[in-house]
């Protein structure tokens, strides 16, 4: 079979760099083919390659170089059509320190990321001359999250580093000139810090910035003009102009996709819904105009067949729900909350945090306290628990089944600080937030006691096996794909 990792085209379009897995040696080929002649380069051709990225207009390709023990630690600059040997810019021995290399999305610099344990670099290098040295623009605190982007004479940095010394539990922008010969440089927010708005992503083209926000638990989709005027710089992001997408209601996650060509003004992202089937959404920032481009629409027909209009559907609720359900243009987006109820909650845990909840059932079938119960939890890696339309999930709704997702501590829900409370020796926290919600749904009568059970995927399966462990009596079955079981022996 043929393994393909990465890919990517020159900016002039010419040449395809792409590294394809050598299964006899365990690690990645860098080859690059003209795509002008359909032929394969001569060089470069390089073994163990992890990152790529093009600079000079297409005619110079850096790549990251992997150690024995596949440790990113050598940078090298291989000029297109040269037969001279490839130039080696950086190189990292100490075995705690790790490089990645990606270029601006306007191709004008490249950035080379070092991480270690002490600390988070990022350096800069013209594209236009990429063995003209590096620069230092930025270094914080080790595990930061730091990108750096490019537009009109600005850099603009993304991250969730310290502030003022101070840890933080959210992204920030920052941006400062170009120029600026600083040392240490400069940097200034974009945006005055909002403790109830948060900056989940970002997004750059020739004329716009796009940002997903998170208003508690919320999500939004915006865009601001490029650029910047100065006298807007610092505000609070309300205070701008700003260009709102219309969202459904009960938006689990956005994600951006590639949106490769700065130029274009049109940007791509998939909107994700516990009652809706993942959409693929074109954004045309300069119009304000959304195509949908790709989206299930089949088992929206189906279910509108099965049960019909919501008028003959039932209006049953669960009793003191936080949130009021209300459908989105059905013809727009093949929102099936006519159909499925999709209800927010915070449970409180033993120490008094709140743990969001989220729980679907039928409007078809009446939640009268005998219905069986599925919930989900993982509360691990800071990562968001995924609660998106489920086809399989279908079945079990309309039999009658609660499916329900426990955003437990240790996950990604609600920043830094909420992975942190539930890791390592506070892992027991994130088993003590999912029985709280495994109670609350059998106080409730959302679910009958003796019809419960859990599902947890790798992490998630330690979650959910150590909440039986602990509560023995409260769960009747569980589903544990690839669970982590034994953290213990394995990390040891």
């Amino acid at each position: 079979y043929a393994y393909e990792e990465l890919s990517e085209v020159s900016p002039d379009h010419g040449y395809l760099a792409y590294t394809m897995y050598d299964k006899d040696n365990d690690y990645f080929k860098l080859s690059v083919r003209d795509l002008n002649f359909g032929s394969l380069c001569s060089k470069p051709q390089a073994d163990r390659v992890s990152n790529i990225a093009w600079a000079k207009d297409g005619q110079a390709l850096l790549y990251v170089v992997t150690d024995n023990k596949k440790r990113p630690f050598r940078i090298y600059c291989s000029m297109i059509g040269s037969n001279d040997e490839d130039v080696l810019i950086l190189e990292e021995p100490q075995e705690n320190v790790h490089l990645s290399v990606r270029h601006t999305k306007d191709f004008q610099y490249l950035t080379v990321n070092i991480f270690s344990t002490q600390s988070s670099k990022v350096y800069l290098i013209n594209a236009a001359d990429p063995l003209s040295g590096l620069t230092l623009v930025w270094q914080c605190e080790p595990n930061a999250h730091c990108i750096v982007e490019h537009h009109q004479g600005y850099l603009y940095l993304f991250t969730d580093a310290a502030m003022q010394g101070q840890p933080i539990d959210h992204h920030y922008l920052l941006r400062s000139p170009v120029t600026s010969s600083c040392i240490p440089r400069n940097w200034e927010n974009v945006f005055a810090n909002d403790q109830l708005l948060t900056i989940e992503d970002v997004d750059f083209c020739h004329s716009h910035l796009l940002l997903i926000v998170k208003d508690r638990r919320k999500y939004g989709l915006y865009s601001v003009s490029l650029p910047l005027s100065n006298d807007k710089v610092g505000a609070h992001l309300k205070d701008f102009n700003l260009q709102k997408l219309p969202l459904p209601d009960h938006v689990s996650q956005i994600f951006p996709g590639p949106n490769y060509d700065f130029n274009s003004s049109t940007m791509r992202f998939t909107i994700t819904s516990p009652v809706m089937p993942d959409a693929v959404v074109d954004y045309d920032l300069l119009s304000g105009q959304w195509t949908i481009v790709q989206q299930q629409n089949l088992l929206y027909e189906r279910t509108r067949v099965l049960y019909g209009s919501a008028s003959s559907t039932s209006n049953s609720r669960i009793p003191n729900n936080l949130s009021e359900n209300s459908a989105a243009d059905e013809s727009t987006w093949n929102d099936l909350s006519e159909y499925y109820a999709c209800e927010e909650y915070e449970v409180p845990s033993y120490d008094g945090a709140l743990i969001p909840l989220t729980i679907l059932y039928s409007r078809h079938r009446k939640t009268n306290g005998e219905n069986p119960g599925l919930l989900h939890g993982h509360g691990a890696y800071g990562e968001v628990l995924d609660k998106r339309w489920r086809n399989e999930m279908k079945s079990l709704l309309d039999r009658g089944w609660v499916i329900a997702y426990a955003d437990v501590r240790g996950g990604g829900g609600g920043g830094r600080k909420w992975h942190h409370d539930g890791r390592r020796t506070k892992k027991l926290n994130s088993v003590k937030d999912y029985i709280s919600c495994a109670k609350f749904l059998i106080e409730r009568e959302v679910v009958q006691e003796t019809k419960l059970a859990g599902c947890g995927y790798s992490a998630g399966g330690f979650l959910v096996a150590s909440a039986i462990n602990y509560c023995p009596d409260l769960f009747r079955a569980a589903v544990l794909k690839v669970p982590f079981l034994d953290p213990t022996h394995t990390w040891h």
